[in-house]
């Protein structure tokens, strides 16, 4: 047996994915001809309540692609500092939009309506002008933490008011969804784009849609072009995404709840120093001081379960679609016996 940990990116398509995706019909979607891909974008738009979406190969091109439409050179985003936008993205809005980003310490790489007040520029020939606010939901450096509505709602009310743009990265946004108990529609209203990522808690093999109003989605389709981000018959690809928002969404739950099984006993162990809160499926522990997370991910590969390292002693597990209950029995057994 193999245990991957690692991320919820790491999952094959079940039989019923696979099963859709070598039976639907495709065409070029550069043309805007492949039927699988228009069925995509406009169920994923349909779900959060916005005009048009545009599908793309990965969620760091949609969250680029929405930066550079909401913004333009010399302004500045706010996000936290822990944000995927900001730190795992290769610079991309200095490269791709010529902005600066003003990143603040958040709560579990989360933003409150205060942080973003503090963080706006004044109008002043010294400094960028701050235009746009992006928030992760669920937060991944945050431990899998996701957003209140109110929270969310609180921040849309401070953008409405200073005229800044606001921008949702909500690559694992159904488990934010699944955890939080609001709605789609409800988030969708909130923001001028939303990035959903398919390839994660979802179990599809590759893509992100961005989803906005018909007027930015054409611009988007003009920046996806410049990125190289133009696909001909992606339609398999696209199979795969509406199969998993068909099938993939009620299960999340499943991933949850064996993520805070994991939790549970993770805190029992001497050798783990601290956990940050387990809310959806991912888990982000700190080794005691003893231990290098190098140590033990060599460790725990010698017993066949794969990890992933988030700093010099800490270490993240995350649960997915391909990781049952006989995988998390047998991870505890051994995490119990590693340094018994």
């Amino acid at each position: 047996m193999i245990v991957d940990l690692r991320s919820d990116t790491v999952t094959k398509p079940t039989k019923g994915m696979l099963d859709a995706m070598f039976s639907t019909e495709v065409g070029d979607d550069v043309f805007g001809e492949d039927p699988a891909i228009n069925a995509l974008e406009a169920k994923a738009a349909a779900i959060f309540g916005k005009e048009a979406g545009i599908f793309c190969p990965s969620g760091t091109q949609t969250n680029q692609i929405a930066i550079n439409i909401l913004t333009h050179p010399q302004e500045e985003m706010i996000c936290d500092v822990q944000a995927h936008v900001y730190k795992y993205e290769a610079g991309g809005p200095a490269f791709h939009s010529r902005i600066s980003v003003r990143t603040v310490n958040g709560h579990l790489g989360r933003l409150s309506p205060q942080d973003v007040v503090d963080s706006i520029n004044p109008e002043n020939a010294h400094f960028t002008t701050t235009s746009l606010v992006s928030v992760e939901n669920t937060s991944n450096r945050g431990g899998g933490s996701f957003y209140a509505l109110s929270e969310l709602q609180g921040i849309g009310k401070i953008c409405a008011a200073h005229g800044l743009k606001y921008h949702l990265d909500g690559a694992r946004i159904f488990n934010a969804l699944a955890a939080g108990g609001y709605k789609a529609l409800e988030v969708g209203k909130l923001f001028d784009t939303v990035s959903v990522c398919l390839s994660k808690g979802l179990g599809a093999p590759v893509g992100s849609v961005l989803l906005s109003t018909k007027e930015n989605i054409k611009k988007a389709k003009k920046v996806r072009k410049v990125m190289g981000g133009g696909m001909r018959q992606a339609g398999f690809l696209a199979a795969a995404g509406i199969y998993a928002l068909d099938h993939h969404i009620e299960r999340l739950k499943d991933d949850h709840d064996r993520a805070k099984i994991l939790e549970t006993n993770l805190k029992k162990l001497p050798w783990i120093d601290s956990l940050l809160p387990v809310s959806t499926n991912i888990i982000i522990f700190k080794l005691h001081d003893s231990i290098t997370a190098e140590e033990f991910l060599v460790k725990l590969s010698s017993k066949n379960i794969k990890a992933a390292q988030t700093a010099k002693q800490m270490v993240r597990f995350v649960t997915h679609l391909d990781f049952n209950d006989d995988m998390m029995e047998y991870t505890i057994a051994t995490l119990n016996t590693l340094y018994a």
